[in-house]
């Protein structure tokens, strides 16, 4: 999920922005379908109106799925930006996480690497935001109001 001020979108943006070389996971292949965060409260606030008498999953993706890499260029474009994006090794990543594990506030965990080494989008098979009647919101849509804000 992103939105305005979260921890997802907005640290890429600021990051982006700060970092000219940006260290990407991985080769940036991991598969992301970000879905906005009022746009899925909007889901559950649907699925409680509902009359069902049994759970029902819903997996909300955004209208687009990006790989890493191309989710960077899209927010970097976005904010007119042209980062290079550097391939760094999951094995460094995890070692690098393993050690900032041991600062209070650590940048990266080990859990968060793990998460962008598997692709994270819905199931076509499963009831999302078109069975609810709900358009998603696009990652390009959202960035241009937080931009505005930042």
């Amino acid at each position: 999920m992103f939105g305005p001020d979260d921890a997802f979108l907005t640290t890429i943006f600021k990051l982006l922005r700060r970092l000219p070389i940006y260290p990407m996971f991985g080769r940036g292949l991991t598969k992301l379908q970000p879905a906005y965060v009022e746009d899925v409260a909007e889901v559950v606030a649907r699925a409680l109106q509902g009359t069902e008498t049994h759970a029902i999953t819903y997996e909300c993706g955004g209208p687009r799925i990006y790989s890493y890499e191309e989710f960077l260029r899209a927010v970097a474009h976005q904010a007119g930006l042209k980062p290079i994006l550097i391939p760094i090794p999951f094995a460094a990543w995890h070692a690098l996480a393993w050690i900032s594990e041991m600062l209070p506030s650590p940048p990266v965990t080990r859990n968060q690497v793990e998460l962008m080494r598997v692709d994270n989008v819905s199931s076509l098979e499963m009831p999302g935001f078109g069975q609810l009647g709900i358009s998603p919101h696009s990652v390009e849509e959202i960035l241009q109001e937080i931009l505005w804000d930042h």
